[in-house]
């Protein structure tokens, strides 16, 4: 993790600020955020719309679960798991 330079300024006073650097994450834990995200939604949705989609054949029935949850995993999810890791990440690099 490296540290990352901010510039703040107050009124007169100017003050560099080092932020720690999340790198960004590997292939190995972006996949297991996306599973972490994909899994549950796609298993709530199809719970959810179980009995509204009933009589749909596979194919459009899977088109239909992953056009809604495709933008909830991307828009939703995906920022707060991206946001956690961070938090998790930044703790550990401060002991």
């Amino acid at each position: 993790m490296s540290l990352g330079r901010r510039t703040a300024t107050l009124g007169d006073m100017t003050q560099t600020l080092q932020t720690p650097t999340i790198p960004p994450p590997t292939k190995h834990q972006l996949a297991l955020m996306i599973w972490i995200a994909v899994f549950p939604t796609l298993t709530v949705l199809n719970l959810a719309l179980a009995d509204l989609l009933a009589d749909v054949a596979t194919v459009p029935r899977t088109f239909v679960l992953a056009t809604v949850a495709v933008p909830i995993v991307i828009y939703g999810v995906m920022p707060r798991l991206h946001r956690a890791r961070a938090r998790i990440l930044g703790g550990l690099g401060g002991r």
